[in-house]
């Protein structure tokens, strides 16, 4: 499956005065992206600089699309189909690339900061995006709407095939209807405990602390020295049962604890987090996941604002910010895809530079 082939399948919003076909559109769109452009004025100055190399893929009968088509189809165009269709696409990449159907995903939320009206009391879109963490791609991105973040994570997650997979998410998903959701899609699941589970909280780490006290405790401790910092981590699992009730988690099976220390010069910070487990998993494979969590955090949102200029993309029409948060991490996960040995960033720029490196990027996701 191609990309042209999964681009093809987003229904089109427009009734009348259609010049150009919607996959021409998105497709440009894409390359466009993959070249540098951040907003609809740079995809449109795309468009008409590399015309007749896009015309070698897409028919563009019309010639190039302008700033207020770009602008127009975006804002008209379903978030959740254009969502739909990156999850079938990313599900078909993933089965010929042959990727760990029973891998870890990680679930994330990110503002896009420069999508609002200065001067107005506003909170900017929130994107929730589900990511392979053994991929480090996007898999699923879904615009966070009237239910919230937590209803957004869920929305993502039904787009994908759950079923032995391990979801990882922050405290905010600590609910029933999440961990519903995950075991009734197959899958498993590893959530922090915060405040807002004020309950669960204290049950666990009364759970954690007992099992911390027995004699030959299984704990699991890690030490690391790496740019000026020392660090020591800790953790201990236990089964765990929580007691019945409307507000329980589905599934839960056990609880754990992961403590680090963490000392940079004559400094030591102290942190403790807790989790909840719907499968017993050794300390170990514990902690690996929740590290995979927290690269997830930063890195592909230092990759979205600095190389794809996320925070700086002012389009904020309409359903426009959601779309080009979903085609800048559908550009980022084509970057991935290419093997080569070269930073996200050079790629980037030679595919900007150089027409056949553009075309080279693009087979790779087929």
């Amino acid at each position: 499956m191609t990309i042209i082939e999964i681009l093809d399948e987003v229904p089109d919003p427009r009734r009348y005065n259609i010049r150009h076909e919607l996959t021409d559109i998105l497709f440009v769109a894409l390359a466009a992206v993959l070249c540098g452009a951040v907003d609809c004025t740079g995809l449109a100055v795309f468009a008409e600089t590399r015309l007749e190399l896009l015309r070698q893929i897409v028919p563009l009968k019309n010639g190039a699309p302008s700033h207020n088509t770009f602008s127009a189809v975006f804002g008209m165009l379903d978030p959740d189909a254009f969502a739909t269709a990156f999850g079938r696409f990313m599900a078909a990449f993933g089965a010929q690339a042959r990727a760990d159907t029973r891998g870890h995903l990680a679930v994330d939320g990110k503002s896009l900061r420069g999508a609002y009206d200065k001067g107005r009391a506003h909170m900017p879109p929130l994107m929730v995006t589900v990511f392979d963490c053994e991929a480090f791609m996007s898999l699923a991105p879904v615009l966070a709407a009237k239910g919230g973040e937590a209803q957004g994570a869920i929305e993502a997650l039904n787009i994908l095939c759950l079923k032995g997979r391990t979801v990882t998410a922050d405290a905010l998903h600590c609910h029933r209807r999440m961990t519903k959701a995950l075991r009734g899609g197959g899958g498993h699941y590893v959530i922090a405990i915060k405040g807002n589970q004020s309950k669960l909280a204290a049950q666990a780490g009364a759970a954690l602390d007992k099992a911390a006290a027995r004699p030959r405790a299984p704990i699991f401790e890690t030490e690391t020295e790496a740019h000026g910092r020392h660090e020591v981590r800790r953790v201990i699992v236990t089964s765990f049962t929580q007691t019945p009730g409307p507000k329980a988690l589905v599934g839960l099976v056990a609880v754990a604890r992961v403590e680090v220390w963490r000392t940079c010069g004559e400094t030591t910070k102290h942190e403790v987090r807790a989790y909840a487990l719907s499968r017993r998993m050794a300390p170990a494979e514990l902690l690996r996941t929740v590290q995979s969590h927290w690269e997830i955090e930063n890195n592909p949102h230092w990759q979205l604002d600095v190389l794809m200029g996320e925070d700086q993309a002012r389009t904020r029409k309409k359903n426009g910010p959601a779309n080009l948060a979903a085609l800048r991490r559908l550009a980022l996960n084509v970057l991935r895809s290419d093997p080569r040995k070269i930073t996200l960033s050079h790629k980037r720029l030679k595919a900007g530079w150089n027409p056949q490196e553009l075309l080279n990027l693009m087979t790779h996701m087929r």
